[in-house]
């Protein structure tokens, strides 16, 4: 199951058709809060989550996932997606625990392919 962690409900829709139609299980929040209670409840196996989100931004909920005292939890992987492209941005992303960090617009072969190499 994937977890997707996206304010727009546009983009989350998008997201959640391209994941459900090359067949992933999704759950969805809309923000980073909803996300990392999700994440505690469910344990996903991959959680896609944007940067910029009110509240608990996506590096804070990446951050509070990654060190959890909770092994499973925090051994989660985690792809960061965002229109921040700024190499700075993906460094502290990585930095913050992500595995990966893909920069919006993201295209659909390309999302699903870092998917797979999971």
């Amino acid at each position: 199951m994937i977890l997707v962690v996206e304010p727009s409900p546009v983009e989350r829709a998008q997201v959640v058709s391209t994941l459900t139609s090359a067949g992933y299980s999704v759950v969805v929040a809309a923000d980073g809060e909803e996300g990392v209670a999700i994440a505690k409840r469910e344990y996903p196996d991959l959680i896609l989550m944007e940067v910029v989100m009110p509240g608990l931004n996506g590096y804070q909920a990446t951050r509070t996932l990654t060190r959890s005292d909770d092994e499973r939890l925090a051994r989660t992987p985690i792809i960061l997606v965002s229109a921040k492209g700024q190499d700075t941005d993906k460094v502290w992303g990585l930095r913050q625990g992500a595995i990966d960090y893909l920069v919006k617009p993201v295209a659909d072969d390309e999302l699903l392919t870092r998917i797979a190499d999971i």
